[in-house]
């Protein structure tokens, strides 16, 4: 599978296949396919892996694209501006991704949620904190909110985020919910955790969360009978 990303702020990836060659993605994120590609849907493993996606952000059924001849091509493309960024996965590398993170892969990925042993981190993340896991051996998509920024964490050294902030991290990195201090912080300020991920390893920040810019345009909506 050869693969080039377009479309700046609107990104899509187009991967070109050899024939046999697979590629599966969410439902709705196909873009465009050649005449030569053959798709068939579903659920990826059984009806409680299913299930599992649908729990971490994504729906229950998965797309399953392959080329019956050499040189086909689909084009996946992003649901809001921001960026695409492609992960080369193998035994030593696994990447775990926000909720609604999956866009595409190689039919080699494992798409599993990502349960994490603290029970508060899973109760109290909020958004950023149902979670997606991705391994295997190949390459897996992922959507980006926003620009994207990255941070190579030190052993044992910490950054604390907005949740809504974390699109992706190594496996290796260690996270968990540190509620802000302080009456007023809680009332006027930044809200009621925060998020604590420490290294080793890498972590890719999301400059605008699909959240924060649902708040942005809801004011500048027209209300009702306006």
């Amino acid at each position: 599978m050869e693969y080039e990303i377009t479309g700046g702020s609107f990104p899509m990836v187009i991967c070109t296949l050899k024939q046999g060659e697979t590629m599966k993605n969410e439902t709705g994120a196909m873009a465009f396919m050649t005449s030569g590609m053959n798709m068939e849907t579903n659920t990826g493993g059984g009806l409680l892996k299913g299930i599992g996606r649908a729990l971490s952000g994504d729906t229950i059924f998965l797309n399953y694209f392959t080329a019956e001849n050499d040189n086909e091509q689909i084009g996946f493309s992003a649901c809001t501006p921001g960026k695409i960024i492609p992960f080369e996965l193998n035994e030593s590398k696994t990447i775990i991704g926000q909720k609604n993170a999956f866009l595409a892969a190689e039919n080699s990925i494992d798409v599993d949620i990502y349960f994490k042993d603290k029970l508060g981190a899973g109760i109290f993340g909020g958004e950023g904190f149902i979670l997606q896991k991705f391994s295997g051996k190949g390459v897996v998509f992922l959507e980006i909110d926003g620009e994207v920024i990255e941070k190579d964490l030190e052993e044992g050294e910490t950054i604390l985020l907005d949740p809504g902030h974390i699109a992706a991290m190594d496996e290796s990195v260690d996270f968990d919910i540190e509620r802000v201090k302080g009456a007023k912080n809680i009332l006027f300020g930044e809200g009621l955790f925060f998020t604590k991920v420490t290294g080793p390893g890498k972590v890719w920040i999301q400059t605008m969360p699909l959240s924060k810019l649902a708040e942005a345009l809801i004011p500048l909506l027209p209300k009702p009978n306006e």
